[in-house]
This record gives structure tokens, sequence and C-alpha cells, in this order.
């Protein structure tokens, strides 16, 4: 019986649906053990074999830890909302449902093919209305929550309104948009509206006049993520800023927590860190710099309070709302136009661009608080309104972006620490600001000859005697706007009465996406929601006319699939307290920010409201590399149809074009392929080398404008889902990003096809002997157990397709044929090549899944060496190698090497002078 890759895996793909083998419930009998992979978005194109990468590393391991006695959870599904679905909506007019539908069913089959084992009772799509209900069940909570910072987490609305009818804001200290002050009096003094409108301003999920990305051509606002250099990612089209409407997530009520659980998950120190910088935290002061000849005051927060003598200029950021009151008549026009440039930029944009220096001056100067000069208020991009105040004290002495922008536009720059080790020198000499970390404090008044801690500390005290300023702690993170002006993507349970937002009631959810004639934004500018009939509440109140974002749908899916069926509450108690959270989370780095602050916020905030019992959704998480392609070129001579080959290329004048990757087998050009891939080549002409032509190859991104896009069902169709996983997982380090090259995969296919052999003979004949098994056979056995084992728990996938390679040719050797060998490689491989150990499970006489097989246990005792082989040289030349028992005495070992047949030859004639043995290394005769 031949190794029938395609029989075999189309049988036992059939045979796991047909029996459940993956289906899961809660069973408090075994451990749980929740393996993740991060939501895919399934696009029209399909998968290619770099999207796999990460689900069959989570698939091996999901597989290992059920072989090890684990209830686990391997669910699967699908962020199906998304921009794409609606362009192609727009441009087509066919319905995004209908499109994202036939994406779905083309991931599944896609899927399917490689042998995964996921629950698909599990599956979720968050197109689906069973599915929002509990997005918009989670934002009508957060609506009706704040947070106390006193209590460190969420608490209801309604406690927030008790305070204020009581005491009004005196005591409170809780996250809100700005500082209010109010008694009980006035709070009840005013109309509901004006209740409504303050309560806002600390709502969890509230409505604010926010910049926002808007592109006008997609009629929606976009992340910053979607926009580039000033155009949306999707189409190109131009981006400006824009202060909208929008309805905002109170993320950075959690920024201290989000920090503080950062400290305790197993996740990468570089993926930590990202999330660290992404919060970005800082202490410092905030201060007030007055504004001549005015009664405007520019707060600026400072991490470095004991520099202020050093500010020679301050910059706002272009939105500061401070610009329009600090432009003067004659720096108008120049500021217009500044602001009007800055527009087109992203804020991401605007950070990454830091050897591009561009400003304006405001016309205004403030008074530096402690050295009471006048110091020019210029306006910049590098400075973001979202940050600290929107507006910076510059010092240029000691900030390399400070400085840049003090020499591009020859503004003072003042040096007010001397760095350890160094002296004073003068900062027109500089080639850049000095670093202020460590040192002594000069020009600085009341500071001077203090090192830069104890300066810090009394400056603090300083600013806080005078009222110039306050100590504080300052986060980066900003609140998430929730808001797109699209029609894909979940409703809000929202509805306007007098113009302010109520929600709808919990048991008239799911509301669902209504149908609309178009997908384009109405004549007066609404978004496409606005086009719906009767889109409104009990017949009297508008509803929300914009969908929420894509990160709505992927922020608690994972507490979905735990219970996912569960029509009363998005994840009942008893799920959620077998299941808890998630063990291991995979998934690509470009997740690394948004997503896993949105999703761990979402978690604290339903952990606080006592709705999930862990704080914290993902214990382990691992970023996958990218599979890169692999590009393959042909060389056409200028001029001429005709085509050379890599290495004759040098001897004409060519030009390099790509060619389909598809067409090019171990970089040899398949001709026939080629004439008939295009009809510009039909009659293409070649020059080989050796009969063959050889391309030419480099490493580029995927793509299908390169011609580099691998389809894994070819794969699949030619070598078989098992050689595709394990492929996938020999390519290297799963962590690191590596190129797709199919000329290693005949090895992994041959290795199958090794491994198939060694339980039937020549004849295709099950030949499996019951004889017990060497030490030889045990020793190949329990070195790959063990370097198995320990390699799956690093994730070290490849090195584990290494061993069975080992494992596999070291078996051959020996003949071996045993099942007490045999049966355990079986488990072993069952991971990796889930088809090809299922079908060899039940030639072994087993009557049910290799799945619920036990994993093989490592005993050292077989590893333990009872013979050393020699190298046995005559004057230094190694001539034959003896086995001889470890603790062979030094004379068994001299006469063992005279008696051997093998020494007769090198001592015919010669007299043997001495033997000098090293125990258990060498053995070297010396002879004359």
């Amino acid at each position: 019986m031949d190794y029938n890759f395609k029989a075999i895996e189309n049988k036992w793909q059939k045979q796991w649906i047909s029996d459940q083998t993956y289906k899961v419930e809660i069973d408090k009998n075994r451990p749980k053990f929740y393996v993740l992979d991060m939501f895919p978005y399934p696009s029209g194109a399909g998968l290619h074999v770099g999207h796999p990468l990460g689900y069959i590393a989570s698939d091996i391991y999901s597989r290992f830890k059920r072989l090890n006695g684990f209830n686990v959870l391997h669910p699967m599904g699908y962020d199906a909302y998304g921009l794409p679905a609606e362009q192609y909506a727009i441009q087509t007019g066919q319905h995004p449902a209908v499109t994202t539908e036939k994406n779905l069913n083309r991931y599944r089959e896609q899927l399917d093919k490689i042998g995964f084992c996921y629950d698909w009772d599990r599956e979720i799509k968050t197109c689906e209305p069973s599915y929002y209900h509990w997005t918009q069940w989670a934002f009508i909570q957060m609506f009706n929550s704040y947070y106390c910072n006193q209590a460190k987490k969420a608490l209801p609305i309604s406690n927030l309104i008790e305070a204020f009818n009581a005491t009004g804001t005196q005591g409170l200290d809780v996250s809100q948009t700005e500082e209010l002050v109010f008694s009980a009096e006035q709070w009840k003094a005013k109309t509901d509206k004006q209740q409504q409108e303050i309560l806002l301003n600390y709502r969890l999920a509230y409505l604010a006049d926010t910049m926002v990305n808007w592109c006008p051509a997609l009629g929606t606002v976009l992340a910053n993520d979607e926009v580039k250099e000033g155009l949306s990612v999707r189409g190109g089209h131009p981006v400006k800023q824009k202060v909208m409407r929008q309805w905002l997530l109170r993320v950075s009520a959690y920024a201290q927590r989000l920090l503080d659980g950062l400290d305790t998950v197993d996740w990468t120190e570089s993926l930590t860190e990202i999330q660290r910088n992404w919060i970005g935290k800082s202490e410092g002061a905030e201060m007030k710099f007055l504004v001549k000849d005015s009664t405007i005051e520019i707060n600026v927060f400072t991490t470095r309070a004991d520099t202020v003598f050093g500010v020679t200029f301050m910059v706002l950021a272009p939105e500061s709302d401070l610009v329009d009151a600090l432009t003067t008549p004659e720096q108008r026009e120049a500021v217009d136009n500044y602001i009007s440039d800055t527009n087109k930029k992203t804020e991401r944009e605007r950070q990454a661009e830091v050897k591009k220096v561009s400003g304006v001056f405001s016309g205004s100067y403030a008074i530096n608080p402690l050295s009471g000069e006048e110091i020019p208020v210029w306006i910049g991009d590098y400075v973001l309104a979202g940050y600290g105040t929107g507006a910076i004290m510059a010092v240029p002495g000691h900030d390399s972006r400070d400085f840049a922008f003090a020499r591009h536009f020859n503004l003072p720059i003042l040096q007010v620490v001397v760095p350890e080790g160094e002296e004073v020198t003068e900062p027109a000499t500089w080639a850049d600001s000095k670093d202020s970390k460590a040192g002594t404090m000069i020009n600085s008044g009341f500071l001077n000859g203090l090192n830069v801690p104890d300066a810090i500390a009394k400056t603090k005290e300083f600013i806080r005697e005078k009222q110039v300023g306050d100590v504080q702690t300052n986060y980066r993170l900003r609140d998430a706007i929730f808001s797109r002006q699209r029609y894909w993507g979940e409703p809000f349970p929202v509805y306007y009465q007098d113009g302010m937002p109520q929600m709808i009631s919990e048991d008239e959810l799911p509301l669902e996406l209504p149908e609309v004639d178009k997908f384009l934004p109405t004549e007066k500018g609404e978004p496409p929601l606005g086009r719906a009939k009767n889109w409104v509440y009990k017949d009297a109140y508008p509803l929300e006319l914009n969908t929420m974002p894509g990160f709505a749908g992927s922020s608690a899916y994972y507490l979905r699939y735990m219970d996912p069926k569960n029509d009363k509450a998005l994840v009942g108690k008893e799920a959620n307290e077998y299941w808890q959270d998630v063990d291991l989370y995979i998934g690509g780095t470009e997740h690394a920010t948004g997503h896993l602050i949105y999703s761990r916020f979402w978690n604290k905030f339903l952990f606080d409201m006592g709705y999930v019992i862990k704080d914290e959704p993902y214990k382990k998480l691992i970023n996958q590399g990218m599979i890169q392609g692999r590009s393959n070129f042909v060389y056409r001579i200028n001029g001429t149809n005709t085509f050379v080959s890599l290495n004759l290329n040098e001897q004409y004048e060519t030009t390099t074009l790509h060619v389909d990757v598809n067409i090019v087998h171990n970089d040899v050009l398949d001709l026939d392929a080629f004439r008939k891939w295009s009809p510009d080549f039909a009659n293409a002409e070649f020059i080989l080398e050796e009969g063959k032509y050889v391309c030419g190859w480099a490493v580029e991104k995927m793509s299908k404008s390169m011609f580099n896009v691998v389809n894994p069902d070819d794969i699949i169709e030619e070598y078989g889902a098992d050689t595709l996983r394990l492929y996938e997982m020999f390519l290297g380090p799963l962590e690191q990003s590596k190129p797709w090259n199919t000329n290693g995969i005949d090895g992994v296919h041959k290795f199958l096809r090794k491994t198939w052999n060694l339980f039937f003979n020549q004849d295709n004949n099950l030949d499996l002997s019951n004889e017990k098994a060497s030490k030889e056979e045990l020793k190949v056995l329990h070195k790959t157990i063990k370097k198995v084992s320990e390699d799956i728990e690093r994730f070290a996938f490849n090195t584990c397709a290494s061993a069975f390679m080992i494992c596999v040719n070291e078996l051959n050797d020996l003949k071996c044929n045993k099942r007490e060998i045999l049966e355990p490689l079986t488990v072993l491989l069952a991971p990796f090549a889930p088809h090809l150990a299922e079908e060899l499970w039940h030639n072994l006489g087993k009557t049910t899944t290799v799945c619920e097989a036990q994993w093989p246990i490592f005993d050292p005792k077989h590893l333990i060496e009872s013979t050393f082989t020699y190298p046995v040289s005559f004057n230094g030349k190694m001539r034959f190698k003896l086995d001889m028992p470890i603790d062979a005495s030094r004379d068994m070992l001299e006469q063992a090497v005279k008696n051997h047949r093998s020494a007769q030859k090198w001592l015919d004639g010669k007299t043997m002078r001495k033997i000098i043995i090293v125990p258990n290394k060498i053995i070297n005769v010396v002879v004359g």
C-alpha cells in the first residue's frame, strides 16, 4: 500500500467531521488549555502560504496539549466587518454581506484542507446579529459606567449621579475629559439635557468633539494605520485632519492598570516594551506660562522641570485651541497655510518624521515662570494635541528635536546641565543636544550647583509653593475613537432624544444593520445609514448613523468562543469559570498596539463589572514572523523575445522581469508553462545552460504584482497538507520572518514517505513486528521523545522537524519495524502530520483516534550509554573503531586492540612500542 496522501487526507478530514473529533465541552475532570489564533479578516484573495504559519503552530501546540491530557479549546471565527468589503460594494453594487460570505466560505475551505483541529461548532462571525448583540451590550454597559480612580475600577454611572446630588464634584477622584467643579445645588439646578451633557464628561463610552483622519473620498474616519503619507492606504485618497463629533471609549482611564498588567503576563520583552511605549507613562510637573500682555496661560507638562531655565521658546500643537488666540494679525496667513499643510498628515506620520523640521511663529511671547524672560511661541507639527497639554516648553540644549528646531529657525540654545565628566562648552559648537539625565545644573538661578535628581525635587517644591504649576503623572495613551461613517459595521444601540444620546433597551438587542439603497453617504453628507428607511427608534427618535469600527468585534471575541451559543450572556458564569482566559495567543506583530490595548481594556472593564473572572485576557502571547515571498526572475534580451538563463545573463543587455513562481521549480523555469503564462511570451525563445533555464531570485514581500504569491491549495495538491504543515515549521524559528522557498519541500515530503515505509515493506504490505525493541532502537526513540517534547514547549517547531528526520533515518538504518517503537513515534508525529499519523495509528490496529492517545513519556535510562566506540589510531591515523564497555579496564582495552582482526594489518612486521589510552575518548597505538 503506497503513501497516497490525497486519499488519506481526504478520508480523515471527512472522518474527523463525522466523528466530531474536535468538538470540546466543559470537562471538570481534565485541566483546561485555551489556544487562540488572532481573529482573521478574510479577503477575497484567500489564503497564501504565509497566512497559515501561526495557525499551524497553534494547531501543533493544541494537539500536543490534548495528547498530554488537557481539555483544549481551539476555536476559529472571522472578523467579518471592514472597509474592503464596503469599497467593493460601492464599486459593484453588490451587498457586502454577499462578498463577505463568499470570502468566509473560501477561507473555511482552505483551512479545512490543512487539517486544523478547530471546533467549528464554536465558529463566530462578527457580522452575525447573534454575535454583535454582545458588542452592543458591552457598549451600553460602558455608556452606563464611569471610572473611579480611588476604587481603581469602573462603577455604575448611577453612583456618580448620587454623588453629584449629595456633594457635587467635591472629593471626587474620577476619570474625566476636562475637570469640572460644581456643587450639589448647581447640579440639581441644571436641566436634564445639561446633566446628560455633563455626564458625557465622565462616561466610559462618550460623545465628544475630537480630531480625526477624515477621508472625503471614502466618506469616513480612518485609523492611523489606514493612512500613509496623507493618503488612505485603501485607494490612495487624500486624508485631512478634521474635528468631528465622535463616539470614544475612555481607554485612558485604564492606562496604569494596562501598564501594571504587563508585569503579570508571559509576553516577550520587546512586545511588552511596545505596549509600555504606547501607553507612555511619564511623571513630571504641569507648569503655567503666562502669555505676554494677556491673561491667557499656556499649561505645559514636563518630566524635567529642572531645565525650565533652559527654555528659549515654546511650541504649540497645530490643533491647539491656543493657536487661534495667540496668532497675531501679521502671522495669520503664514499660520493658516502651515496648519493646512499639517492637516494632511496623521499623528503617526508626524511622530515618525524626526528628521523633517517645520514650524511657524505665532507672533506672541510667553513669560518664563522661573526666569521671567520673554520667549517666543511657535507652532510645530512635532507637538501633538493629545499628549500632555498640546504645548511644550522647548529646551534645545538638552532635547534633540528642540535642538533641530532651534537650529533650523535660528533660535537661542542655552546649556543648563553639564553632563558628568564634561565641562561647559558653547552650544554654537554642538552637533546635537547634550544628554541631561545626569550632571550639574548651571545658568539656572537657585538650582545652580545641584545634581539633576536634587534639582528636579527642588523645582517641584518651588512650583507648588509659588503656585505656578503642580506635580502630575501623564500618559500618552488616548481614548479610542469609536465611530466610523461606514455602512458595513456594527450599529450603535443608540437613539437621540432632544439631541442627547440614549441607549435602547437591552431586551431589544440586537439592533440589526438595516438595508440601504446605496453604500454611499447621503446627499446631505450623512453616513450611509442615513439612507435606511425608518431608521428610527419607536417611530420617533433618530438612531445613530455611524457604525462601530473594526476593533469593536475583535475586542471580546475570545470570551464569546467560551460560550458561543449563549443567548442570555456574552459568556456564561460556568463557561468563564472553567475556561477563564487564553493560555496561548498567537498572531502577528501588527496587533502589538491597537488590538491588544483595546481588548485588554475591554476585558478589564468586564472584570470590574463582574462579568468575567480574570483581569488579563492573554497569559502567553507569541508573535509569529512573516513568510516572505521568494520572487523569481527571467532575463529578456533587449529588443527581442528571447530569454537568457541566469548565469549567461551578463553576456547580453537584458531587462529583468518577475515571473510566476508557480511555474518555476528549484529555480528552473517550466518553458512550456511560461509560453502559456502570457500571450506576450507565446513565441518566446530561450538561451539555456546545460539544457535548463535557471531563474534569478530575491526575497520580497509576497504580492500579486511580483508574481510570488503561493497558494497553499497548490502545495497541498502536489505534496499534501501534512507536507505543507511540516515544511512551514521547518523553514525556521516561528518568531522570525523567513522567505518561502519550495526548493526544500521535496525533502520534507520524502521524509513523510520514509516514515510510511517504516510500516510497509517493499511490496507495500503492512509489516509490523511484535519483537522487543533493541537498546539502539529505544535510544533513538527516547532521544526523539525528549527533543520533541522540550522543543514543542519552547515553540521551536523547526528543530522538531529536524529531530523527526534524524529519528526516521536512524530507524531506517536499523531496519526497525517494531510496534514498541513505531506506536509512540506515531503519537509524536501526530501534532505535525495529523493525517499521516491517524492513518498509521489505525494501521497499528487502533480503533480510536490518535488525538486521544497518550503522549509518550521520556525514560532517561535509555540514553545512558553502556558502551563507547573508540577510534583506534596507529601512529596518529585512525584505522578502525572498537565498541567497548564504558567501564572497560586498560588491560581489557589493550587486549581487545591486539586481538582485533584489523589490527594485524597495521602491526604486520612492526613492533608495538606503546598504547596510549584516554578513557572513553581515543586509543592510539605507536608502532615502529
